[in-house]
């Protein structure tokens, strides 16, 4: 199917559900379906973001900073997933919990609002990944118009890109309690040193960043373009300097690099069903 065409189906699914309640994360996937909505719906749309401690403050601001430049009705709710009995556990299927208690937030505020579907912005690329949260969207009758359309990561990339939509060429983001190897207990603490480390990277000029917190150890993923950057010995020492100063013992490099779901590569198949 042609991405016109794709494009075209997305419009006309969303003008049939009439009123919408978006999970609003600010990364490329839901930006790019709240401009969508916010064109086709208009005053029937509503963005909805979670503020929690798996939820960095810096994207936090860029998805109240879209949504107030494109005159979008903005709700900010809080959804603390290390409440959710068992979550901090970190169990394999930790993000069903936390997907559950969002979608379920979400709803309430699209009944109080008088709004007909709550979406979220899965994309047709995410049927191939481990992602148990879309079991929590499943019960939950979320609708996901991206992947209905069958849009591709990419695809959306290239139409955010047309249609000037900032997040067009932004790196991919998942909570950071992804950063965390199944069985490992998430709390306060560790998701603060995940979020600075990662922040410090980012400041650094790296684009697409992951953190993953192994107890004592951190293990940095780079875009696979950026690792050469390591070369440079005294950026090494700085780095290596500043997440033992966030509180890591030993600090390593990735050697592949960034990858999506890199923690769901030691699962067994019997473990992700």
């Amino acid at each position: 199917m042609k991405l016109q065409e794709k494009f075209h189906n997305l419009k006309e699914n969303l003008r049939g559900l009439e009123s919408v309640a978006i999970a609003f994360s600010g990364g490329v996937d839901s930006t790019f379906l709240l401009k969508v909505a916010q064109d086709v719906l208009g005053e029937k749309v509503i963005a909805v973001t979670a503020r929690s401690s798996t939820f960095p403050e810096r994207e936090f601001k860029e998805a109240k900073t879209y949504a107030e430049n494109i005159g979008a009705k903005h709700i900010v709710i809080v959804s603390e997933e290390l409440e959710i009995e068992g979550f901090s556990k970190n169990p394999t299927n930790r993000c069903y919990y936390c997907k559950h208690e969002l979608f379920s937030k979400i709803q309430e505020v699209a009944k109080q609002h008088n709004i007909n579907y709550v979406l979220d912005g899965s994309n047709y690329d995410d049927i191939g990944d481990y992602r148990p949260g879309m079991q929590a969207a499943k019960e939950l009758k979320v609708v996901s118009p991206l992947k209905e359309a069958t849009l591709t990561k990419e695809d959306i990339r290239i139409l955010s890109k047309e249609m000037d939509v900032p997040t067009w060429n932004k790196p991919s983001f998942a909570c950071l309690s992804s950063r965390f190897p199944y069985g490992h207990e998430i709390n306060r603490e560790k998701l603060g040193m995940v979020e600075l480390a990662e922040q410090f990277l980012l400041d650094k000029g790296f684009r697409q960043v992951r953190v993953r917190h192994h107890g004592e150890i951190a293990r940095i993923e780079v875009e696979k373009t950026e690792r050469e950057r390591f070369f440079d010995l005294q950026l090494m020492d700085e780095i290596g300097n500043k997440l033992k100063e966030i509180g890591f013992h030993y600090v390593t490099i990735d050697a592949l690099g960034y990858r999506t779901g890199s923690m769901n590569e030691v699962l067994t198949e019997e473990e992700k069903n």
